[in-house]
């Protein structure tokens, strides 16, 4: 029962916390000065021209109107429009872009296989890189191995992302020409050239995240090797592999989680500069084009789509805090 009860806490906070956020973003993007109706309304945009725009856009209500219709084609669709020219947008509808004569929900479903692919398969490599080099510089504190591990972390923590892939790309695109250097192929039509396009890409952002996860596991790890806990395991007798992996590493792994989940969900929603460096269609290379073409309602159908991609995240986190430590929810 006290485990329903705290699985029921955490969806009413995940369902407050996407409506807070969803409340904020709308207000900010539409109480901007930019008009898209005056984008969409051609030249020469005479005012009933502009209105009429402004009246199949739904730009004639109140933004808190705008809104509570936005919601609404969340849950039942919508329809902009009236008559023969009007756009219908099927549920879930998070708007629809004029510029692009396409629903937001059915662009973000294109895009949203390759930023997957890309952040799933990082993520992957640097969760078990940066632990497992955080527990081998803790288990071997003040040895070559710990120093190596703590340099390439600096080193790491501190390359910006977008120098490291454009330094991989000359490297190994160009110079070696082992891997390709822009581009993304489906899995589902060739699922070699899915991973092969995909392993830079991936190589580059584990690389630069999995150095975090070092510093913060090393730490962690230091932590617990120095509780009473583990001294009295090693005076029963205890293997080392087992003290370390059965209960130091237990309870380092529950800070590693809550900062996993928070960096999966950010890179779900977009990772903007190792897609506009690798020139892969997903995400991020969408937010960034709605942005320079000032296409509102795909920017807030991204932004919100991020948003409850890392609410999510958080969610399942605090359900993998459970399974560490089964103190909690009780």
């Amino acid at each position: 029962m006290n485990h329903l009860r705290y699985l029921g806490g955490r969806l009413l906070a995940m369902v407050a916390t996407l409506l807070a956020v969803s409340v904020l973003t709308y207000a900010v993007f539409y109480l901007l000065p930019a008009d898209p109706a005056q984008l969409s309304c051609g030249k020469p945009c005479t005012p009933q021209r502009l209105a009429d725009a402004r009246a199949f856009m739904g730009y004639d209500e109140s933004w808190i109107r705008q809104y509570l219709d936005f919601l609404a084609g969340i849950v039942a669709g919508r329809t902009f429009g009236a008559g023969p020219a009007a756009v219908h947008c099927a549920a879930p509808c998070f708007g629809y872009s004029f510029r692009l004569n396409e629903s937001v929900t059915q662009l973000i479903v294109e895009r949203a296989p390759v930023t997957f692919s890309v952040a799933l398969g990082a993520a992957l490599l640097w969760l078990l890189l940066g632990v497992g080099a955080g527990v081998v510089s803790a288990v071997r504190r003040g040895g070559v191995l710990d120093r190596l591990a703590m340099t390439g972390a600096t080193i790491g923590v501190s390359a910006p992302s977008y120098l490291v892939g454009l330094l991989g790309i000359l490297l190994f695109g160009f110079t070696l020409n082992v891997v390709p250097v822009s581009g993304y192929v489906p899995l589902t039509e060739d699922p070699v050239g899915w991973l092969w396009h995909l392993i830079l890409p991936w190589c580059v952002l584990a690389l630069l995240t999995a150095a975090i996860y070092a510093r913060l596991t090393r730490g962690q790890m230091l932590e617990a090797l120095a509780e009473d806990y583990v001294r009295t395991a090693r005076a029963k007798g205890l293997r080392e592999r087992r003290v370390v992996g059965r209960h130091a590493l237990r309870n380092v792994l529950i800070p590693v989680v809550t900062v996993f989940g928070l960096d999966l969900g950010s890179l779900l929603g977009g990772a903007v500069i190792t897609e506009r460096v690798f020139s892969m269609p997903g995400l991020g290379s969408l937010l960034l084009d709605a942005v320079g073409n000032v296409d509102l309602p795909l920017i807030v159908g991204v932004t919100l789509f991020a948003a409850f991609l890392i609410v999510l995240a958080n969610f399942l986190v605090d359900l993998v805090y459970g399974v560490l430590d089964p103190r909690i929810g009780r």
